[in-house]
């Protein structure tokens, strides 16, 4: 999931300290997390829906491979409900845009919202009108601030937090041979979606791997600062044997840094799937894994959520999709898994 530029704020998100204690992926409020497999429409439901006129609009925070997996993981949905899109938008993560985006596609009269909202405090007041007009609502990764479920919100469906930190540390290990020093990467904000995946990272090294040492670590908040921040961390520990970094992003600047020292031996782990990171991948360079979630996947889940509401069923508050560890072995599978579409061809060479 692509973070750059985010809005995230609220008591509501739960701090570092706190995140490190906890070993299965909670909601920004604390919630149970229910697995995206049982959110689904029967056909029975599904026949009942069919011919009713629902529209939907995809109210997105950005443009990316990411976005479009889950913006086609939620038009299959839909298609097989007999529900229309009717709209899809990108904020170009500008909070008021996203805002003025909402009020256009009121204007259409959806049954059914989808989005991510940027900034949870100047989107709530938007998305309450939606309320009032008796949309459904669904929100991927975010809740505006005050809202309340099932009242205001069908669901909130991210990814698998805890999974994705977990196996990143698994895989990290294993690319080490489950002993060595290591860097930790972190995204240096309270968003409860970093957090969650970084701090698993941290626990699980530190609980499954007494071989491992967390020797170094810096928080980045601009991912155009991450070879800046991994040189001095290289500087100060030259010998690692492996880098966590918080998402794919800044991993490319991390690689750069890596690159630019002349170092072909210490690995990286990162989340987020993304090309130049996957290309050093199966170059056998310093990127060891990639650990995605499935975001064809979550869209399927966000639009079941939206349309089981309409059908008066109730969805759980906290909705996850799975993790899925990419390497050279299996990229093509993965990338097919995560995005549903092919790996690029500089990828797999075809």
């Amino acid at each position: 999931m692509k973070l750059t530029g985010l809005l995230i704020t609220g008591a509501a998100l739960l701090g570092l300290t706190t995140m490190a204690t906890i070993a299965e992926t909670v909601g920004p409020q604390g919630e149970t997390a229910t697995p995206t497999s049982e959110v689904t429409v029967s056909d029975e439901l599904a026949g009942k829906l069919q011919g009713q006129g629902h529209t939907a609009a995809l109210l997105w925070h950005d443009q990316s491979d990411f976005v479009n997996a889950v913006t086609a993981g939620a038009t299959d949905q839909f298609a097989r409900l007999g529900i229309e899109v009717v709209t899809t938008t990108s904020a170009g993560f500008d909070a008021a845009k996203q805002r003025s985006d909402i009020e256009t596609a009121l204007a259409r009269s959806p049954s059914i919202i989808l989005s991510l909202p940027l900034d949870p405090v100047t989107s709530a007041a938007a998305f309450q009108e939606a309320r009032e007009e008796n949309v459904a609502l669904v929100f991927l990764s975010n809740l505006p601030s005050g809202f309340e479920h099932p009242a205001d919100y069908a669901a909130i469906v991210t990814d698998d937090l805890f999974q994705m930190g977990k196996q990143a540390a698994d895989a990290l290990a294993a690319s080490i041979g489950n002993e060595g020093t290591v860097g930790w990467i972190f995204h240096d904000a309270q968003y409860y979606v970093t957090n969650q995946r970084d701090n698993a990272f941290k626990t699980t090294i530190e609980n499954d791997y007494p071989n491992i040492e967390i020797v170094a670590e810096a928080g980045i908040s601009d991912p155009a600062r991450a070879e800046e921040i991994a040189n001095a961390m290289l500087l100060r520990n030259p010998d690692l044997s492996g880098i966590f970094v918080t998402w794919a992003g800044p991993a490319e600047g991390v690689l750069a840094a890596l690159r630019a020292n002349g170092n072909s031996d210490t690995k990286i782990v990162t989340l987020d799937l993304s090309e130049p990171i996957a290309l050093d991948m199966v170059k056998g360079g310093n990127v060891a894994a990639i650990v995605a979630d499935e975001a064809y996947e979550l869209g399927r889940a966000m639009a079941a959520a939206g349309a089981r509401q309409l059908a008066g069923v109730e969805t759980p508050p906290f909705v996850v999709a799975p993790a899925v560890t990419v390497t050279a072995d299996n990229v093509s599978e993965g990338w097919m898994q995560s995005l549903n579409i092919e790996a690029p061809a500089s990828v797999t060479g075809n």
